[in-house]
């Protein structure tokens, strides 16, 4: 079969934005193609609502380029880029009809009467719409009312549809019927949709493609398949439906070793002893007699969710989800088997070093057994441990050294907590200071995006000197 390539109508080149001083773009990059449904998604504060402004010219970036069919649009108003926007709240004019509203922007370009019926004629059909047209907007479901304002959208004949979050008001059912109309809508006027949502499932049931972000930069971009069964890291994975993350070490290409057991995959080229992280998606896990399990565990939680069992096992410390059409009794033991190609190798979000501290010791008290040491412009205060004033130490910080404040008094004020991911028996959190990130584990759940203080036990680091000490 010949194989078509689609043209890019928009490319963002290296855009960096930032508000108040805060990073909100990470110079990113994004190539967008003709009549393709393009989904942004990721959590609350990622930067998407931002990507989809600087498209629609109501941002401007502070570096980088905007180009649309192959031309810089950089400083071109919103009103002089061939694109319109359908916003959660829908804004459609109260005092007008369904024809009225959507007849509105054709009739800002003085468009011929006629003309101007046979289009919003044409477009009401599409939309499945047709004898709306005197309807009050006030008396349509809500539904109809974003029908009406996609309407509105594409009948000026942008070249591109910007939405954001458009079905956020909706009610559960409405709101998954809609995607399918979406999707609908968008193949029927081969438009392309560029669309802005933090809901998986509306992701992965509209998109061509789907460009996950996180923290103003973009994790991954591809396929809904390739985003559900190919994730990059660990964030995606927990983002995108529901996945077992565990701690792994590759032993060797298509060696394993998770919970104490080795299994074979199917990845290479994570050399030997590599600490990384496993991604077994719940219902990927074959339910086994204990005796023919590669793992052993015992069921803790069974709930019945129409399709399958959603079953909790405790294997060691970890928790294991699986999604099975098997029940199993609670208090039983299971053996669990998942075939090579269905568990999935990642990089580790973090290297262990970002925890290392190097600095010089500004003032210590051999007396009293403590030293102090600045970072990041705060006097940090060890206590029980001394080296002399002037000396180069390296402190060593494992993941379990680090907590959050929750009485507010830290050893460093407002960190960034970047993303949480549970791995079974624990969340392991990425945390952003002023020059370096943190790994933090936690048996709560924290909230992403929030700040907060961040507190160290030293006496679970390891020091080391790496400098001479400078005489008193």
């Amino acid at each position: 079969m010949e194989q078509t390539t689609k043209n890019t109508i928009v490319s963002l080149k290296d855009i960096f934005v930032r508000f108040d001083g805060e990073v909100i773009l990470n110079h990113i990059n994004l190539d967008i193609h003709e009549k393709e449904f393009v989904t942004i998604l990721g959590p609350s504060g990622c930067g998407k609502t931002t990507t989809l402004r600087i498209i629609g010219g109501f941002v401007e970036p502070e570096s980088g380029d905007v180009i649309f069919d192959g031309k810089r649009i950089n400083g071109t108003p919103p009103n002089k880029r061939n694109v319109n926007t359908v916003f959660q709240k829908y804004s459609l004019f109260p005092h007008l009809n369904v024809f009225d509203n959507v007849a509105f922007g054709l009739k800002l370009k003085k468009m011929p009467k006629d003309e101007i019926k046979k289009k919003v004629t044409k477009m009401l059909a599409t939309v499945d719409l047709k004898g709306y047209e005197k309807r009050s907007v006030s008396k349509l479901s809500g539904g109809q009312q974003q029908r009406v304002a996609i309407a509105r959208a594409i009948v000026c004949d942008p070249d591109i549809i910007l939405l954001d979050e458009p079905l956020g008001a909706l009610d559960l059912k409405l709101r998954k019927s809609m995607q399918l109309e979406l999707k609908e809508i968008q193949q029927k006027t081969e438009k392309t949709f560029i669309y802005v949502t933090h809901d998986q499932e509306e992701a992965l049931t509209m998109s061509d493609r789907v460009v996950v972000m996180n923290n103003g930069v973009i994790e991954q971009i591809g396929t809904p398949e390739d985003i559900y069964n190919e994730p990059v890291n660990a964030f995606v994975a927990d983002f995108i439906g529901e996945a077992n993350i565990l701690n792994g070490t590759m032993i060797d290409d298509c060696r394993i070793q998770i919970l104490g057991r080795e299994l074979e995959c199917v990845d290479k080229g994570f050399g030997k002893n590599t600490p990384v992280d496993v991604v077994i998606r719940p219902e990927d896990i074959e339910i086994t007699a204990p005796e023919n399990g590669q793992l052993v565990g015992t069921v803790e939680k069974l709930t019945f969710k129409g399709v399958h069992y959603e079953i909790s096992v405790r294997c060691g410390k970890c928790e294991i989800l699986i999604h099975s059409t098997k029940s199993a009794e609670i208090d039983s033991e299971i053996g669990m088997r998942v075939i090579p190609f269905n568990i999935q190798i990642m990089n580790k979000l973090l290297p262990f070093y970002d925890n290392v501290i190097e600095a010089e010791v500004t003032y210590s008290n051999e007396g009293e057994n403590y030293f102090e040491f600045e970072l990041e412009c705060e006097t940090i205060k060890v206590e029980n441990k001394y080296f002399p004033q002037g000396a180069r130490v390296k402190i060593t910080l494992p993941p379990e050294a680090l907590s959050l404040a929750g009485d507010g008094i830290g050893d460093l004020k407002d960190v960034y907590i970047e993303s949480v991911v549970y791995k079974g028996e624990h969340n392991e959190i990425i945390l952003e200071s002023d020059e370096r990130k943190w790994l933090m584990l936690s048996d709560t759940d924290e909230q992403v995006a929030t700040y907060v203080p961040l507190a160290f036990d030293f006496s679970k680091a390891v020091f080391e000197v790496v400098g001479n000490a400078e005489e008193g």
